[in-house]
C-alpha cells in the first residue's frame, strides 16, 4: 500500500500546533502470519481547540482513544491517517492496530532465511515510513522519545536506539519481552526496531568525554562467518576519535550498534545508534580493494550522521542534502585519515563528482537545495545531486573559507543546535563567523541554482612556445546559465624520463566567464595545462589538444591519483557530450588500465568501459569492437600478478564484457578447472559471476546453473540463479521475466531486482525491445498501486536501456507529452529518455569518427 503523500504545508500546519511529542509502543512479533499487533501510547502538547492528524499506515484499526474518549476506528477508514480533533493543550492519544509485515525493505521488514528457516526483522523508517509500525507524526522537526516494549519468540534478540535491556518472559509460551528505556530525542525517520536470532559481538570505543561507548555487530546466523567484526569495530574507534576532534563535540548517544540486514533498499541507514547495512558489505568470497574501500567509506559516512543529521536535523526535507552531502564529504576525509585508503580523494573524483555532473545534466537536474513539496518530492531526490554533487560542492566550500575554518564553524553549528533542528542559513552563519567570509552570494550561485559549469584554459603564446597570455574560460549550458565562483588550481607537467610530472602549480580565484592567469605569462607552455588539478572545484574540464593529447598517451605515468581522475574523468564527459568518439575512449582505457595502480579507480574505468561498449559504440563496429576489448582484458588478467587485485579486477570485468562464443568457451574453462590462473581462485561470487556470464551468452545449460546453486542454496544464491536464468538470449526467457518483475506483486525487492538484471543483462539489445509498447502502458497502473520502492524499482529497471534506437525514445518522448503527473513518475521516466538520447548522439559521433576513418 502506499503511504500518505505530507506536504511540506501540511507539515508546517501541524508543527505550529503539536510539540514535544513521546511515544510508548508495544508490539507482538512473530515469525509467521503476515500482520502484527501494535499499540501506541503518544503524549503530545498542542494549541487548545485545534485539530490536526497522525499517521497510522495500518492494516486494523481496533482502538482509539484521544484524552479518555474513544474516537470511531473508522476515523481511519483510509488506513494511513487518524483525525484528531478538539484537541487539549496536553493530550494522551492510544492506538491499537493491526500492521502487516513488508517484503519491500519498508516499514517493517520480514525476512526468512532459506538456510535455516529463521526469520529476520527489521525496520527501515525512511522517509516516512515509521507509521507502518505505528501511530506517529511522521515529520522531522517533531522529535520525540520512543520506547518500545516488544514482545518476541524466545530465541530472538531485540535491538533499537536506547540500550538493549535483560528480556524478561513473555505472556505467552516460548516468548520474551523487552522492555526499553525511552530513547534519546530523534527524528522519527531514524528510529530502529531489529527483532531475529542475529548473531552478535561486542566492543567499546571510548569518547573524549570520558565515557566507554558500546560496540556491538550483528548479522544472520547464517551469515556470521563473513561478519568480519574487528573490521567494523576499529572502522568505528578510528571514526569517532576523528570526527570527536574535528568537530569538537563528543559522540552524542549511548551506544553504537551496526547490523546487517537482508533484503536491504539502501547501502546503509544512519538509525540513532543502530546502524543498518545491506548485507552486500560482509563479504562472502574475496573481493577487490576497491571495494572494501567503499564499505570503509559508508561505515565512516554513517557514523558521522549521528553528529549531523541525527544530533542536528534538518526541519524539512529540502536540507536532506545537507544530510547526505556532509556525510559524504566528511567520511570521504576520515576515510583518507584513518583507514588504509589513503588515495581516497581519487575515487572522490572519479566517482562522486562523476555521477554529481552526469544527474546535472539530467532535464530532472534541480538546484542543490531542492524545492521539497511533498514526501514524493524527497524520494526522487535521494539522488547524485543530494549526495555526490552537494558533497562536491562542500569540497568547494572547503577550499574557499579553509578547512580549519570549516570545521570550527560545524562544530560551533553542531553545539549550538545539539538535539534540535536547524537550517542551512544556520550552518552558514556559523562558517562566516568561523572564516570571516559573506557567504550568502556563495550559497545562492552554489546551492540555489542547478547545472555545471565547463571550465577550460585559453592559452596565446609566441613563435617561441613561451605564454603571453593565458585566462581560464567559465561556460555554461543554456538552460542552467549561471556562472560560479570556483577556487582551483592549475597544473603544469611536463614529460620526462619519469613521464608527466608536476613542476608547477598555481592556486586562484576563478569568477565570471574569463579570468586572467598572469601567473602563466612568460612560462614556457607545458605539456599538459592540467585545469582543476587536486580536484578542488566542481565543474567539467576540458584540456587543450595538446594538452589532451599527451595526458591520454602517457596517462599512467602521472604519479599523483587525483590527477589521473580529472584526466580520466574529463575524456569520459566528452564522450557522454558526444565530443569524443566513444572508440578513442575504449582505446584510451584498454592502453592505459594495465598501468593503473589504484583499486578505486581502475574499477572504475573498467565499468565505464562496460557502458561505452554496450550503448555508445556505434553499431557498424560495435561487435567487432567488443569482441577485441574482451580478448585484450582476458590478455591484462592472464598477465596480471598472480593473486592480484588488478588480476581480480580483469577477470571480472571480462565476465561483464565477454562478447563471443570464443569468449564463453573461456569462462567455460574457468569455471571447470581446465584454465586455471595462479593465485585466482573460483569462489562463490566468482563462480556466480561466470555462470551469469555464460548464460548471457547462451553458453549456460540448466545443469550448470542448477550445480551453481546447490553450492550456494542461499537467499543470495537463489537471487543470482535467478539472474542467471533471465539473462539468457531467448526472446520467450526475456519477456517471462520482464512480466514476472512487472506483474508478480509477491516479489521481495531483491529478487525483483535480480530478475530484472537479469533480463537487462544481454549482447542482443533487440530481445529487450517485444515488451516496450507494454512497458508504457502499465507504467500509471503500477505507480499507483505499489509502494514507492517497488513502483520505482519496476519503472527504473524495466526500461529497455540497452536498448539504444530512435525507435524507443519516441514512444518515451510520446509517453512524456501525454503524461505529465505524478511528477516523480515523469522525471523517473525524462532520466531514461536523456541517457537514451545521449547514448543515440554518441553512437552518432562513433559513426561519423568511423566514416572519416574510412576515407
Amino acid at each position: 500500500m502506499p503511504a500518505a503523500n505530507l506536504t511540506r504545508i501540511e507539515a508546517e500546519e501541524r508543527a505550529a500546533i503539536v510539540s514535544a511529542p513521546s511515544y510508548e509502543v508495544t508490539l507482538e512479533l512473530r515469525a509467521d502470519g503476515e500482520t502484527f499487533r501494535t499499540e501506541t501510547f503518544v503524549r503530545f502538547s498542542a494549541v487548545e481547540g485545534a485539530s490536526t492528524f497522525i499517521e497510522a499506515c495500518t492494516e486494523a484499526v481496533h482502538e482509539i482513544v484521544l484524552n479518555g474518549r474513544s474516537l470511531d476506528p473508522a476515523s481511519a477508514s483510509d488506513g494511513t491517517r487518524i483525525r484528531l480533533e478538539g484537541l487539549a493543550a496536553d493530550n494522551e492519544l492510544r492506538v491499537v492496530a493491526d500492521a502487516r509485515y513488508t517484503n519491500t525493505g519498508e516499514g517493517l521488514h520480514r525476512f526468512i532465511d532459506p538456510v535455516d528457516g529463521e526469520a529476520y526483522l527489521y525496520t527501515e523508517f525512511a522517509v516516512a515510513e515509521a507509521n507502518r509500525v505505528f501511530a506517529v507524526f511522521d515529520q522531522p522537526d517533531l522529535k520525540a522519545s520512543f520506547r518500545f516494549t516488544v514482545t518476541a519468540p524466545e530465541r530472538w534478540l531485540v535491538l533499537s536506539n536506547a540500550p538493549t535491556p535483560e528480556p524478561a518472559p513473555g505472556s505467552s509460551p516460548a516468548t520474551t519481552t523487552w522492555s526499553f528505556e525511552s530513547g534519546p530525542v530523534i527524528s522519527s525517520y531514524i528510529v530502529a526496531l531489529i527483532a531475529g536470532p542475529y548473531a552478535s559481538w561486542r566492543a567499546t570505543a571510548q569518547s573524549r568525554d570520558g565515557r566507554s561507548i558500546p560496540l556491538g555487530v550483528f548479522t544472520r546466523a547464517s551469515l556470521a562467518r563473513y561478519a568480519e567484526p574487528d573490521v567494523m569495530f576499529e572502522a568505528v574507534q578510528a571514526g569517532l576519535a576523528f570526527y570527536e576532534d574535528a568537530f569538537g563535540v563528543p559522540y552524542p548517544y549511548g551506544k553504537y550498534d551496526q547490523i546487517f540486514v537482508p533484503e536491504y533498499n539502501w547501502g546503509a541507514m544512519e538509525n540513532v545508534g543502530a546502524v543498518t547495512f545491506n548485507e552486500s558489505y560482509l563479504f562472502r568470497a574475496r573481493v577487490s580493494d576497491a571495494r572494501r574501500e567503499q564499505r570503509a567509506i559508508v561505515v565512516l559516512h554513517e557514523l558521522s550522521h549521528m553528529w549531523f543529521g541525527n544530533s542536528v536535523t534538518m526541519k524539512w526535507w529540502n536540507d536532506l542534502w545537507l544530510n547526505e552531502s556532509f556525510a559524504t564529504w566528511a567520511s570521504t576525509l576520515a576515510t583518507s585519515q584513518v583507514t588504509e585508503f589513503t588515495g581516497v580523494w581519487a575515487t572522490f573524483a572519479s566517482d562522486e563528482k562523476t555521477h554529481a555532473a552526469e544527474q546535472d545534466q539530467l532535464p530532472s537536474t534541480h538546484p542543490i537545495v531542492a524545492e521539497i513539496a511533498d514526501l514524493a518530492d524527497v524520494e526522487v531526490n535521494f539522488d547524485a545531486i543530494t549526495y555526490d554533487k552537494g558533497a562536491s560542492v562542500l569540497k568547494q566550500l572547503v577550499a574557499w573559507v579553509g578547512l580549519d575554518a570549516f570545521q570550527r564553524g560545524v562544530g560551533a553549528y553542531l553545539t549550538a543546535h545539539a538535539g534540535g533542528n536547524a537550517t542551512l542559513r544556520d550552518l552558514l552563519d556559523e562558517l562566516e563567523r568561523a572564516s570571516g567570509r559573506d557567504l550568502t552570494r556563495w550559497s545562492e550561485l552554489w546551492l540555489e541554482t542547478a547545472g555545471v559549469n565547463t571550465m577550460r584554459a585559453v592559452v596565446e603564446r609566441d613563435a617561441a612556445g613561451t605564454i603571453i597570455a593565458a585566462r581560464i574560460e567559465q561556460t555554461a549550458s543554456a538552460g542552467h546559465p549561471t556562472l560560479r565562483p570556483h577556487r582551483m588550481a592549475i597544473g603544469c607537467y611536463e614529460l620526462g624520463d619519469d613521464g608527466l610530472t608536476r613542476t608547477h602549480r598555481i592556486e586562484l580565484d576563478v569568477d565570471g566567464a574569463a579570468t586572467e592567469v598572469p601567473e602563466l605569462v612568460g612560462r614556457r607552455h607545458p605539456d599538459l595545462l592540467l585545469v582543476n588539478d587536486d580536484d578542488l572545484t566542481y565543474a567539467k574540464v576540458r584540456l587543450d589538444e595538446r594538452s589532451f593529447a599527451n595526458a591520454t598517451e602517457h596517462l599512467a605515468t602521472i604519479a599523483d591519483p587525483v590527477a589521473r581522475a580529472v584526466i580520466l574523468g574529463s575524456a569520459w564527459d566528452a564522450v557522454r557530450d558526444a565530443e569524443l568518439s566513444s572508440s578513442e575512449f575504449v582505446r584510451l582505457v584498454v592502453g592505459s588500465i594495465g598501468h593503473e595502480t589504484q583499486s578505486a579507480a581502475r574499477g572504475l574505468a573498467l565499468s565505464r568501459l562496460e557502458l561505452a561498449l554496450s550503448r555508445y559504440l556505434a553499431e557498424e563496429h560495435r561487435e567487432r569492437i567488443a569482441a577485441e576489448t574482451g580478448d585484450a582484458l582476458w590478455a591484462l588478467a592472464e598477465l596480471a600478478p598472480a593473486g592480484s587485485d588488478a588480476q581480480l579486477q580483469f577477470v571480472k570485468a571480462f565476465t561483464r564484457i565477454a562478447a563471443t562464443a570464443a569468449h564463453a568457451d573461456v569462462l567455460g574453462s574457468l569455471l571447470d578447472g581446465s584454465i586455471k590462473l595462479a593465485g585466482l581462485g573460483i569462489d562463490l561470487d566468482l563462480r556466480w559471476e561466470l555462470v551469469i556470464a555464460r548464460a548471457t551468452l547462451g553458453a549456460a545449460s540448466d545443469e550448470e546453473i542448477a550445480d551453481a546453486l546447490a553450492r550456494d542454496d542461499t537467499a543470495k544464491g537463489r537471487q543470482l540463479a535467478e539472474t542467471a536464468r533471465a539473462a539468457r538470449p531467448d526472446q520467450a526467457v526475456k519477456d517471462a521475466a520482464w512480466r514476472r518483475v512487472a506483474t508478480d506483486t509477491s516479489l521481495s525487492n531483491d529478487l525483483a531486482r535480480a530478475i530484472a538484471e537479469g533480463w537487462r543483462r544481454t549482447t542482443a539489445p533487440e530481445l529487450l525491445a517485444g515488451t516496450a509498447v507494454e512497458y508504457f502502458s502499465m507504467l500509471q497502473s503500477v505507480w499507483a498501486s505499489r509502494s514507492f520502492t517497488m513502483a520505482s524499482l519496476v519503472v527504473s529497471r524495466l526500461f529497455p536501456a540497452p536498448l539504444v534506437s530512435n525507435e524507443l525514445a519516441a514512444m518515451a518522448r510520446d509517453w512524456l507529452a501525454t503524461n505529465t503527473e505524478p511528477a516523480p513518475l515523469h522525471r523517473l521516466v525524462s532520466e531514461q529518455l536523456a541517457e537514451l538520447e545521449r547514448a543515440l548522439a554518441a553512437q552518432a559521433r562513433d559513426a561519423s569518427e568511423l566514416s572519416v576513418a574510412a576515407q
